[in-house]
Formats: structure tokens, sequence, C-alpha cells
């Protein structure tokens, strides 16, 4: 066979198809021996994806006919008992590989032995699974490696050092004393030193007993020494052979010999050094003999963008070089189908990935895959994809937690956390599982405003008014049904303390019971990808949590919450066989007629250096470990292969997260390079032009001033005095509130604000006036605050809240008992909370005028004051005089027609605003008329009521013309000081910002 008797090492240029050339080699050399010359063959590739790839690329090789396909293993993914890796007696002595899952969670449980290790504790389990993540980081890496570090750390960390040193030194020193003792204890081993362990028998025995089938190691790079040690098996039997992917075989001897961790060939000149094979002596592979000028230019020129730094000096040279082999236009022939795309944000550049994706669909010989390490990104781009009906093969999957299942188990963990969250039992209350019933009734009700304080207090919100109507109390009787539905189902996650594997019961108890119908079927809960996973997930903290101390609901839920959001689901089922979302690693291998490479940031590709919270620098170059960076040389390899695709796309976006961002270093070598042949890399304008128009809005025309018309006969027939107020300022308000019937709901879990104060304000007066109509009581003060700070918590204010309210309740209670027995002094009596009416005549007929006094006193000589209480700023007299703040002149007009039965006509006197903040000074008596006025301060009572009063007859007469419309904001000085709940339907930022702000 002549593919076997030459080299034993060979190399796939980077500018080639690596599997689709290596399986045409080996289906060229070896099925001219017999139809099962293929088959009995074995490739060791790096991954399950290059084994799925190699195994599509040996169906195209047959051209059609029938291939029996080699043993295809995959290097970084071995399973217990599956050959080459386990034959005969290779794995007897070898225990199994512990689970994934349960490995965190001893890991977890290790670092909370440690706790005494560690400064000022682990806080929290979620900080424990967070510091064991990165502990098993730390293994993996000294496994990896072949590594033991137990015996030098006693030397390595001396006095000069920093205490945080000092203090990993004796963490790491008993957690590598106690983990291996804990695999021992659960007859299992760890997943990394397994497969290390198995490598290196592996590659002993295949060197002392040489396979003598046909045996291909293909794609690897050999970062870690089992690995290499096992290549150089495969190279030195009979029939073996290592095909490296995109070594560099032009670059020159004196860059090579400068090559280092961080340069693409890092990892392949480590690789041959140690085989004691030279770069000349690694033979190109037999298929890809025949490579296009083009391509071999293209990775020419991506080579030596990525050639050392210290050669970076000789670019110019090179330049001329590459100009002598192949004429003035091989730099423009290198580049050509390689572009460079710039995107404003992330939004725009996973667009324009996703159109150059479906761009390439357009015609049906076409693949096209989008390679990223950034996996939001990528899920961003098969979100798009979506809108087409595009589902790409992607090995970014979709987070777990954005999944219904994954969703909500989050919900039912942030319910045991904060049981009466508004927000959160509105989410659990509408989630598709969800069959407790409909909350449509619960929700405005109950759910909306400030939280309740407990479920009773949501349980009062549904009580029905006594003048309620049938209809409604039938809706709050419904909305209280299923308020007790689902109290009862989040009751099992009502405790103090439990185990992880106990919540994580209750959790999946809750689950089901929310997704139970009324025989106890639980519909599609665990069905699919997503389901399976919360099941496994909840599963394993049951068996494998149970021994770890109590957590609260509140430490559950965030240790949960960590641990799904590092979950992904890979359905894979119903994706697009021509597009495919592939991460760096997996690309090596994998190739498409047109690859975009995407998040080429400093901080993304290539990623910054790990951060290793248990050792430094200096520490891992002393105990042999290899530097962080290099995972940037893996990277950097990763890119030049993917680079020296026939069609490439480099994209980048020039802001992450809101703030710049900095190119990849290997986008800025390119370019300089390219610049100093006198060459720009063409760009896609045509794509950012069609990311930017897919979504865009028109030309910018504001809409005009909103005034409907509605018809007269729809038109209010009464108002109240406030809604007076709004139909002076704001007719729009009107027309949308009283005409349309469009009532706002408060937002959920709205914050107490100062609308609650002057709620809870106005029922203290109601109830302290009530309760003391003449007398005060001796603890007049204290009986005031506590009715005040009762209707606070009544209206949701939390605790601590009310403990910031109690000393201003105090100081307002001094002050309101001070004014009110200075007010009573004259015997005057006190009426609270009256209603009134009166009806006018209008050229359109009767009109009603109603209001509801927060309090008139009624003295004994026949004059009857008005006052208002306000916990804000009190209208100015001008406000009061020029109507736009009308409430208080007209409740007085209302009053001196007998308008409140239960008081009589009275002459109005004063009419005086009650300012109570509690702050200093805690209160404020603003008299804005008086029955003699003094011209300046005050306006007399009986011609500010009868002015207020004809003023409204003539506004409502303005509103009985048909052709008069309830324009929004009727007085330009009221468009930004004057706020409105209707201000978004009106649209008033846009037509008052166009410059319109004068009445048509």
């Amino acid at each position: 066979m002549s593919l076997f008797s030459g080299p034993c090492w060979f190399n796939i240029p980077a500018h080639r198809p690596f599997v689709d050339d290596l399986a045409r080699g080996l289906h060229e050399a070896l099925s001219p021996l017999g139809p099962d010359a293929l088959s009995q063959a074995v490739v060791l590739v790096p991954t399950r994806r290059a084994v799925r790839a190699l195994t599509e690329a040996f169906l195209a090789a047959g051209e059609g006919r029938a291939v029996l396909p080699p043993q295809m293993r995959p290097l970084g993914d071995l399973e217990q008992g599956e050959p080459p890796f386990e034959p005969g007696d290779l794995a007897l002595d070898l225990a199994p590989a512990i689970e994934p899952l349960k490995r965190r969670f001893e890991l977890m449980s290790l670092v909370q032995t440690l706790d005494a290790y560690v400064p000022g504790g682990v806080a929290t389990p979620a900080a424990a699974l967070e510091l064991g993540d990165a502990l098993g980081a730390l293994l993996d890496g000294l496994a990896i490696e072949e590594v033991e570090i137990i015996d030098q750390l006693a030397g390595l960390v001396d006095g000069e050092l920093a205490e945080h040193w000092q203090v990993s030194r004796r963490f790491l020193e008993e957690a590598l004393r106690l983990w291996p003792a804990r695999l021992d204890a659960l007859g299992v081993s760890d997943v990394s030193a397994r497969r290390v362990t198995l490598l290196r028998k592996l590659a002993e025995q295949w060197t002392d007993a040489p396979p003598q089938g046909v045996l291909v190691a293909a794609g690897s790079t050999g970062t870690a020494p089992a690995t290499r040690a096992l290549l150089r098996a495969v190279a030195a039997a009979p029939q073996g052979c290592v095909v490296l992917p995109g070594l560099d075989s032009h670059l020159a001897e004196k860059a090579w010999a400068k090559v280092d961790a961080q340069h693409p060939q890092g990892a392949l000149k480590v690789l041959l050094e140690e085989g004691g094979i030279a770069k000349g002596d690694v033979a190109i592979w037999p298929a890809s003999r025949a490579a296009d000028m083009a391509g071999h230019w293209r990775r020419r020129i991506i080579n030596e963008a990525l050639r050392p730094a210290e050669e970076t000096a000789d670019w110019l040279r090179v330049i001329d070089d590459l100009k002598s082999q192949g004429g003035e236009a091989v730099v423009a022939e290198g580049l050509a189908h390689l572009s460079l795309v710039s995107a404003r944000d992330e939004a725009e550049t996973a667009t324009v990935a996703a159109l150059l994706l479906r761009e390439a669909l357009e015609r049906p010989d076409r693949t096209a895959a989008l390679v990223t390490p950034d996996q939001g990104l990528a899920r961003r781009v098969s979100a798009i994809l979506a809108r087409w009906g595009v589902i790409p093969d992607s090995s970014a999957g979709v987070a777990l937690a954005g999944e219904a299942c994954g969703v909500l188990a989050g919900l039912v963990a942030k319910a045991a956390a904060d049981p009466l969250s508004p927000v959160n039992l509105m989410a659990l209350l509408k989630h598709p599982f969800s069959r407790l019933g409909d909350p449509s009734t619960l929700e405005p009700a109950a759910l909306r405003g400030a939280r309740p304080v407990d479920w009773t207090a949501l349980s009062a919100r549904l009580q029905p008014a006594d003048d309620a109507k049938p209809e409604r109390i039938a809706e709050l009787h419904s909305a209280s049904a299923l308020a007790e539905r689902l109290e009862a189902v989040l009751a099992p996650l009502l405790a103090e303390a439990l185990s992880p594997a106990a919540w994580a019961r209750r959790l999946a108890e809750v689950m089901e019971s929310v997704a139970a119908d009324d025989v106890g079927d639980t519909g599609a809960l665990w069905a699919g990808p997503a389901g399976d996973a919360v099941s496994r997930l909840l599963a394993g903290l049951i068996r494998d949590a149970a021994a770890f101390p109590p957590v609260s609901a509140r430490q559950f839920a965030d240790l949960f919450q960590r641990l799904i959001d590092g979950e992904t689901v890979r359905a894979g089922a119903g994706a697009h066989p021509r597009i495919r979302i592939l991460g760096a690693i997996e690309a090596r291998l994998v190739r498409a007629d047109r690859l975009i490479l995407a998040g080429l940031e400093e901080g993304v590709w290539p990623a910054g250096a790990a951060l290793d919270p248990f050792l430094s620098r200096p520490m891992r170059k002393a105990l042999g470990l290899p530097s962080p960076e290099r995972r940037i040389g893996l990277a950097a390899h990763d890119f030049a292969q993917a680079a020296c695709a026939p069609e490439v796309v480099l994209l980048h976006s020039e802001r992450r997260e809101g703030s710049p961002s900095v190119k990849s270093r290997w986008l800025w070598r390119l370019e300089t390079l390219a610049r100093g042949a006198d060459v720009a890399l063409p760009g896609r304008p045509d794509a950012t032009a069609w990311a930017r128009s897919l979504d865009a809005a028109g030309p910018y025309q504001p809409w005009p001033r909103p005034v409907p018309t509605p018809p007269v006969a729809d038109r209010p027939r009464s108002l109240f005095v406030t809604r007076v107020e709004a139909l002076t300022r704001d007719p729009y308000a009107v027309w949308a509130r009283d005409i349309l019937k469009l009532r706002v709901w408060r937002r959920p879990d709205e914050a107490v604000d100062v609308r609650v104060r002057g709620t809870a304000i106005h029922e203290a007066f109601e109830g302290f006036l009530i309760a003391h109509p003449t007398n005060l009581p001796p603890d007049a003060e204290a009986v005031f605050a506590g009715l005040y700070l009762t209707a606070l918590a009544r209206e949701g204010m939390p605790p601590e809240g009310l403990a910031r309210e109690a000393a201003l309740a105090a100081q307002a209670a001094r002050w309101v008992v001070a004014m009110e027995e200075d007010r009573r002094a004259d015997g005057r009596v006190i009426h609270v909370e009256q209603s009134g009416a009166i009806t006018f005549a209008t050229r359109g007929g009767p009109f009603t005028l109603s209001a509801k006094a927060d309090r008139i006193e009624a003295t004994p000589d026949g004059l009857g004051h008005v006052l208002d209480y306000k916990t804000g700023k009190a209208p100015s007299k001008e406000m009061v005089q020029t109507g736009f703040s009308p409430q208080l002149t007209l409740t007085a007009a209302i009053l001196a027609r007998g308008g409140f039965p239960k008081i009589g006509p009275l002459q109005p006197a004063e009419l005086t605003y009650l300012e109570i903040s509690g702050r200093d000074p805690p209160g404020r008596i603003e008299i804005r008329a008086t029955p003699d006025g003094d011209g300046e301060k005050m306006l007399i009572t009986a011609d500010a009521a009868e002015s207020a009063l004809a003023g409204l007859i003539a506004l409502i007469e303005r509103y009985e013309d048909p052709k008069t419309g309830y324009a929004s904001r009727t007085a330009p000085q009221f468009v930004h000081l004057y706020q409105s709940e209707y201000d978004h339907l009106a649209r008033v930022f846009e037509w008052s910002t166009s410059g319109e702000t004068e009445d048509e």
C-alpha cells in the first residue's frame, strides 16, 4: 500500500477540506484491496462531531456506491467499553467515570468541608458550587498534563508571597488529599484522569504489540501529553499514520524556531519535537496534493499574517517573496473571496451573520456555517434564522433556562425564595404548562400595585365591596378560588431550611402540581429534550445532594439558577442540512462553502487568559503546568484553519455590551499585511445594508397631536371635580378614561409611592375624625400615627419601609394633633369624606358635577371651610385662579348650593390645602381663598367659586359642539410639566418634540 509505505506523518493544509480529503485519500488507498479493507481500518479523530462529518465524507467519497466506512472513534469523548480504548483487559483495573453532575456536587461538598480554609468561609451554596467548578477545572488540568503537585506545594509558597496564595496552598493541600479518597469511597474515577489513563495504557499496548491493521489518527494537535504519546504509537505501527491539521510547511525555519505557545503552530511544534520529527519530514496527504492555487495563496497569506511577533518586521520582504513566486496579483488572489464586515453592535452582527447564511441557501448546492466561540451570538443568529423557518444545526444548542420546562423550574425555585412576588406569580400562572386556572381576574385585583405582605392581605384584596354588582362578585369569587389553589400548590415550598435534595424533590412536586389537570396528567411537562434535561438535573440533586447541609429557600433558588444556567439543550431534530453553527474547536475539521467567522474581538476570539483562583502564573510555571496563553495558540490555530476556507466572511462587532470593542489581534495582523501589499480587505456593504434595512423604520413622520371628536351623545354628562381638572389640562385623558372607559392597570410589584402615602393620609384622617369627632384622646398622636402606618401596611408598604415611615408619622402626628386642637377650639363640626353633587343646565341639557370632599368644617356661624389633604406640593394661587386646579373652588360651589345632603347649604369660607409630609416642617396650612380675600395672597371664596362654576359651564358647552375635539394638552406649559397616565396613547413625546405645542 503506497499510502503507508512512506512517511508516517502527513499534513492536510489549512486551505483544504480536512475530512473530505481524509476520506477520499483513505477510500482511494483501501478500496482496491477489497470490500472489507476500508471497514477494517481504525480512524481516531478529536470529537464526535468530527466522526459524524467524516461519516458523511466517506459517503460522498463513494460517489453513490455503497461504502462500509472504517471504525471511527473520538479521542476527546471516550465512552466506557468502547473499542479500541478498552480492548481485552485494558480497563479491568479502571473504575467507571464519575457522572459530571455528581462530580459537581461532590466538589461543592468538598469545598464546604474545607470552609475553614477559606477566609470568611463560603458564603452560600452557589458560591461553593462556583469554587467547586474552579477546583474541578484545576484538577482536570493537572490530570491532562499528568502533573502531581501536592508534594511541591509546601515549598512553592514562601513568606514573600501574598497571604492569598498561602491560603490557596493550604486549601489545595487538603483538597488534593481528600478528593482521591472520596473517589475511592464512591468506587469511581475522575473523568479526565480516567481518559488520560486509557490513552496511556493504549499507547503502551500499541507500542508493545502494534496493531497490524490500518490505523489512522487524524485532526489532533496533540495538546495533552497522553495524546501525543498515543499519536507516536500510531505513527510507529506497521500500517499506522498520523494526519495533522494545517501544519505550516512553508514557515521559514527562523520563524519556526520562534513559534511559542500563543502561535497557531505552537501545539504542532511541541508534538513534532517530542516525536523527533522535523517539519520537513511531514508529507502532504496524497488527496490534498492537487490543491488549487487560490487556496494555496490564501493559506500562505493567513500563515504569514500570524507568524511570530518577532518576525513581523520581515512582512515587506515576505510580501516581495510572495509576489516573486506568484506575480503581482498574488496577494489580491489570496484575499479573493475573503471579506471583512464591521457591524455596529452585537444585534447587527447577528443579523448580518443570519442574512449571509440565508443568502447561501439561494443556491441549492451551497452549504454555509457560522463559526464563533460566542454562544450568545450563536443563539441570536439561530433566533433570527427562525423568522425564515430555518433551523440551523447548532452546536451551541439553546439555554435550558430559556426552554419552557426550564422556565417553569426557575419560576418555582424563585417562588420558594419569594412566594408573594407578583411578577413571579403572574409568570407562573401564565406559563404554557400551567393548568391552575385563568388569572385574568386575579391579576388586576390582587397582583398589580404594591405587593401583598402575605396571603391574607392578597385574599383581602379580593373581597367585593358592599355595593359591588353581581357579575363583579362572581369574578372576585373566581379569583379568590384561584388564589387559594395557588397558595395550596406553593405550600410545600414554605420551609425555613432543607437539604438541596429535599428542595429539589419539593420543586419537582410543585412543578407537577402546577402542570397537572383534574385527573393528574402533567401533559408535556417532562417531554422533549428540555424536560429530560430538567428531570435529570432534579434527579441528580435528589440522588447526590441528600447529605448536604440544609440551605434556605433563597440559597437553594440561587444554587438551582446557577445549575440550570449552565445547561444547554441540543435537540438537532429538524435542523437544516446545509446550515451549521459551530464552535471554534468543532469547526476545525468541518468545512462549508461559506464560513462566517464571528466574534473577532479581543476577549472573545481569542478569549482572555483564564484566571486561576488557586495558582499564580509563577506557581504554574514552577509546577510544570502550561501557561494560560496556550489556549490563545489553540484558538489561533482554529482561526487559521477556518480562515483558509474557499469563501470566508470575517465578522467584527464595533461595540459589545454598549462599550467600544477592540478588533481581534488576528484581524489587525491581516489588515496590516494587506495594507503593506497595497491591497484592502474587501467588504460586504450589501450585507450591512440588508441588516440595517431589514427592520428599519420608514422616514420619520411625527404623528400630529391627537384631537379625537367622539359623537356628542357619547360625551360625558357628569364629571367629578377632579376630572374637571383633567378636562382643563388634558382633554385627551377625559376622552380615554371617561368616554372609552380605559382604566390604567397598576404595575405589578409597584413601589409604594406618593399615591399610596396620599391614600394612607386620607384613611388616617378619616379614621381619626370618625373615632374622635369632638374631643381628642390623651394618646392622640399615637392613635393618628398608628392609623397612618396601618393604612400604609394595608397598601403594601414592606416592613423596612414602615420602619422608615414611623419617624415621619410621629412628626406628622404631632403637627396634626396641634392643628386639630386649634381648629376645633370654636366648636365647629367636622365632616369627612362627604359625597355631594349639583346639576345645572347647559345648552346641551342637564349636567351633573360631583365631589367627594376630604373635609368640610361647619362653624357655628354657618360658614363652611373646605379642606383637602396633600402629601405633596399644593397647587398655587395662580393655578386655582386660572382654573387649572378647580377642585376646591368647585367643591365650594357645590357646598353653597346645598349639594352635600348630609351637611346642607353653607356659605363657603376658607379653601385650604393641608400639606402633610412629616419632614421639616411636618405640615403646612395653605389657604387659597377666604370670604374677604386680601388682594394678593388670597382669593375671595364666593367670587372664586362662582367664577369656577361659570368657567365649567362654558367649558362643558364648548365640548357640546361636535366640532370640538379632546385635544392632548391644551396649554403649552403643561406639555412637559404635567404627566398623564395616557401620555403614551397620545404620543405626547412624539408630537411635542416635533415643534407642535400650541393648541390647534
